[in-house]
């Protein structure tokens, strides 16, 4: 069921005490109760450059993230705000606001770095917003980039050369959105018009060459590139003149420059229709309590001094997740059979026929619920929790129909033992009398329904226990010569015989369906987890398929970009080559 969001006012995620990052239990609290598919937007940049805005319009209003007046960096840490998704029902948008970076008063940058590297983890679409134009400055700025692969790890094991590929990390990077604020050119190039992603695109070009500036040229925007494959550019012009700045919370749009109200609609309707749910590796919808996790796992990991690692956040929620998974299916399991079973059964087979009916269920309710069972643990578990439950229900059912079958039989009997004990067959005739009674009342238990599995075996068992009490009346008989009551005796002996012959018989069917019932369970356990396997193995190779398109694309772009720049290069040595050669023509012209 969806989950209610009523946040009227972010809260602080991840706290920056001291330096020290720190989860904020009220934030936690808050996720763990929202069970929707989560759309996270985090934004990052530099301090006073108006993020906190842009993420209040995401919001759909004017105040909320702090803005601040000042030249101080005015947010901390990261702060949170759910609001219901705008165009998708029964999603949550989590919007992200994070600490300025490069705020001198901290002076020190190291957690800067862990801000940037947390935005990128916990989010599906990360807006970087900035000033001005893109020039070196601002891909200077942009350093943090360059510092990804020592922030944070995508395995756990990375290759026996130590080495992680970019395209481990584009598997869960969230997508790239740049937004230039104030920004006062023309996007023209040659002279001709261009979008705002193709000025980005064009700003990302890598230099030609091998010396140490061009490598530092090329190192962040080569790290945009492989990092975010999907990349998208929005250009804002200067909300109002700079003395109302502070004011951007209380002013209206028909105050603010109707450009820039226009450009920033724009921006958040592309948010609003292309930001993705956050997605973990392996097609893992991220909800409330599993963003919780992954928080808790990545700060914790920066605290204890280790790199988070995507592959163990991975792992980690599993472990949760499975853990809770087994819980929920017992406890439908546990629900539908204390629902669906009466005890005692008739007989054994209707149990283990609503055992496995249930049993079917939660195996499904498990398999839908958990991921990355590794060497299927939890499945196992599973599996030996619901064969325990089994078993204890067949030994209730046991129970049940014994009781039920010890009462019957007193009630039914009790009349016959008040008799024998008042002497009424202690006479001449009186055993057949006797015997008459026994047989009409063995008919009246036998008749009556439900009694359960136990009903023949506790039966004789009562029998049995009157057999001294039925000899007297047969000693004591004076109109039965020896032979007769020899001959009454081998009979009793030859139906005691065949009772035990027929209980003998049940007991091996019992057995038999048992483990029929095992096998059946076995069975239903690799069905159910060979069908698991192959969604996983297609949405594995889908997600490997779309990573290596996107890898593919941007070596295609860059090879396509090196041969231009040989081209222009060639291009240019031919030029040069011709006015070499024109030089003596026209000296001997003029000569």
């Amino acid at each position: 069921m969806a989950s209610e969001i009523h946040m009227p006012a972010p809260v602080c995620l991840i706290e920056n005490i001291r330096g020290q990052l720190v989860a904020n239990q009220e934030a936690l609290e808050i996720l763990a109760a929202n069970k929707n598919p989560l759309v996270v937007v985090a934004i990052v940049g530099l301090y006073r450059t108006g993020k906190s805005y842009l993420m209040n319009k995401l919001a759909g209003k004017n105040k909320g993230f702090s803005l601040g007046a000042t030249v101080q960096s005015h947010t901390k840490g990261i702060w949170m705000w759910c609001v219901p998704h705008p165009k998708k029902p029964n999603h949550t948008f989590v919007l992200l606001d994070t600490e300025g970076l490069g705020d001198v008063e901290k002076g020190n940058n190291q957690n800067d770095s862990w801000i940037f590297a947390l935005a990128i983890l916990l989010s599906s679409t990360f807006v970087y917003n900035s000033m001005g134009t893109i020039n070196q400055q601002a891909m200077d700025q942009l350093h943090y980039v360059t510092e990804l692969s020592d922030r944070m790890r995508a395995k756990s094991s990375p290759d026996a050369d130590g080495i992680e590929d970019s395209a481990d990390f584009v598997s869960f990077f969230p997508d790239f959105v740049w937004t230039l604020r104030d920004f006062s050119l023309d996007l023209e190039a040659n002279g001709l018009p261009i979008t705002a992603d193709e000025y980005l695109e064009n700003s990302l070009k890598l230099k030609q060459g091998t010396t140490q500036s061009d490598q530092n040229f090329n190192l962040p925007r080569l790290c945009i590139r492989k990092f975010f494959p999907k990349k998208k550019c929005f250009i804002f012009d200067r909300p109002t003149h700079r003395k109302k700045l502070g004011q951007l919370e209380t002013l209206h749009d028909n105050e603010l420059d109707p450009e820039f109200v226009q450009q920033a609609a724009v921006f958040c309707s592309y948010i609003f229709s292309n930001s993705k749910i956050k997605t973990l590796s392996g097609g893992i919808k991220v909800n409330g309590p599993r963003l919780k996790n992954l928080v808790l796992t990545y700060v914790n990991a920066i605290s204890s001094g280790d790199l988070p690692c995507m592959e163990n956040a991975v792992l980690a929620l599993a472990q949760i997740e499975n853990a809770a998974a087994v819980q929920k299916a017992i406890a439908h399991y546990d629900q539908e059979m204390s629902q669906r079973v009466q005890l005692p059964t008739e007989t054994l087979q209707e149990l283990l026929d609503l055992h496995r009916a249930c049993e079917k269920e939660a195996i499904e309710l498990f398999m839908s619920s958990s991921f990355r069972d590794v060497d299927h643990l939890f499945q196992k578990g599973l599996a030996a929790q619901l064969e325990k439950k089994r078993d204890d229900f067949c030994k209730q059912n046991l129970q049940a129909s014994t009781d039920l079958c010890s009462d019957l039989l007193k009630d039914i009997f009790s009349p016959l033992e008040e008799a024998v004990k008042h002497g009424i067959y202690s006479k001449p005739g009186g055993y057949r009398l006797f015997i008459q009674e026994m047989q009409e009342l063995k008919r009246k238990y036998l008749q009556k329904p439900r009694k359960g599995i136990q009903a023949e075996e506790v039966l004789q068992e009562y029998l049995k226990s009157k057999e001294s009490m039925t000899d007297a009346i047969l000693q004591t008989d004076q109109t039965l010569t020896e032979k007769e009551k020899e001959i009454e005796v081998e009979r009793v002996k030859a139906e005691s015989a065949q009772s035990a012959t027929k209980i003998l018989e049940e007991m091996q069917i019992k057995n038999q369906q048992m483990m029929e019932q095992k096998e059946r369970s076995y069975q239903e356990h690799v069905r159910q987890l060979t069908e698991k396997m192959e969604r996983d193995r297609v949405q594995l190779l889908e997600e490997q398929e779309r990573t290596l398109a996107l890898k593919l694309q941007e070596q295609a772009r860059l090879l396509k970009e090196g041969f231009q720049n040989e081209s222009k290069q060639l291009h240019n040595e031919i030029q040069n080559l011709q006015k070499n050669m024109e030089k003596p023509r026209r000296i001997c012209l003029i000569s």
